[in-house]
């Protein structure tokens, strides 16, 4: 984490879409799905910061490395001739 979020206690939704990739929507249904934990503050959400290591440093277990290969597989062999000609664009 760089020294701005070291000194802040929260983050907002916004922020938290953008450490992640995603839109803010997805980290808005990820809280309310209760998978990202956050505090409501007045009308907003604000993640701590004290659960962002566990958000963005998640260690992927054996079975989830497993299931990933599986799925990039699967993808490769149904869409193979379609990843070549997009690659090539």
């Amino acid at each position: 984490m760089n020294n701005t979020i070291n000194k802040k206690k929260y983050v907002s939704i916004p922020e938290m879409a953008k450490m992640l990739g995603i839109s803010r929507i997805a980290v808005y249904k990820k809280v309310k799905n209760d998978k990202i934990k956050a505090t409501k503050i007045g009308r907003n959400f604000a993640i701590p910061i004290k659960y962002i290591s566990n958000i963005l440093g998640k260690e992927l277990g054996v079975k989830d490395k497993s299931e990933i290969d599986e799925a990039v597989k699967k993808t490769v062999k149904e869409y193979g001739e379609v990843l070549k000609l997009l690659g090539n664009k």
